[in-house]
């Protein structure tokens, strides 16, 4: 025979929200000082990007001849979602615009090209 009630039972923990409403996903690389942290980028862009922002993650550094010396490329993935429709992508474009326009009023940031 087994006791069942003497085996703990786990807190239940709710279920998370899945959106209905697909995300739009855009990346940017940002040319600036070297010296600059990439966690302070990501906090101007995340700042910036607005409530449509759902992540900014860093997924690459360059450093060479085509950025200059003293500077480094920083490049993102912006994942940008509304809780109540599907964005267009004038609209991720638009937040994108915002947050890239904070990094580089905080950092001289520059779009790489």
């Amino acid at each position: 025979e087994l006791d069942l009630d003497a085996i703990p039972l786990r807190p239940r923990r709710p279920a998370p929200v899945v959106s209905p409403y697909p995300p739009v996903v855009q990346d940017v690389a940002l040319v600036l000082d070297a010296s600059v942290p990439a966690a302070d980028v990501q906090d101007a862009l995340a700042d910036g990007g607005g409530e449509l922002l759902e992540e900014v993650r860093l997924f690459d550094v360059y450093t060479g001849s085509q950025v200059g010396p003293g500077r480094r490329s920083l490049a993102f993935t912006l994942r940008f979602r509304a809780p109540d429709r599907t964005l267009t992508t004038e609209d991720a474009s638009a937040a994108r615009d915002a947050a890239v326009a904070v990094a580089a009023s905080r950092f001289g940031a520059e779009l790489r090209r």
